[in-house]
């Protein structure tokens, strides 16, 4: 099973950008869709981006599309979240989460491994 583990996480002024990695411990991401969450406080679990390795697909929540993008290097063991113009309600702990056999989806559900997650704060 792969274990996710996320970094890049910080404090950022509003309008500015982060850069996010999600790194494949123990097996590569091959055969997984890899999709990134955020939670902030008393929020529930939002989704944010997958992509889907085989297919090349990638998808987006509605809050992000336009400023945020998902990629992922070609020996499938790391994924980043590249977030630009970002905003005050951006802020959140974003998880890392791998589906195998997945699509890309953007249900929680959907994914069965998980990363700690790494804080993402956005100052006014």
């Amino acid at each position: 099973q792969v274990q996710p583990v996320e970094s890049g996480g910080g404090l950022v002024q509003a309008g500015g950008s982060l850069r996010l990695s999600c790194a494949a411990s123990g097996r590569t991401f091959s055969t997984y869709a890899v999709g990134w969450f955020r939670q902030a406080p008393g929020k529930e679990r939002e989704f944010v981006a997958a992509i889907d390795w085989n297919s090349g697909r990638t998808s987006y929540g509605d809050s992000v599309k336009g400023r945020f993008a998902i990629s992922g290097d070609s020996d499938k063991i790391a994924v980043y979240l590249q977030m630009n113009g970002l905003k005050p309600e951006d802020t959140a702990v974003y998880y890392c989460a791998a589906a195998r056999f997945g699509a890309g989806g953007s249900r929680v559900a959907e994914y069965d491994s998980w990363g700690q997650g790494t804080q993402v704060t956005v100052s006014s």
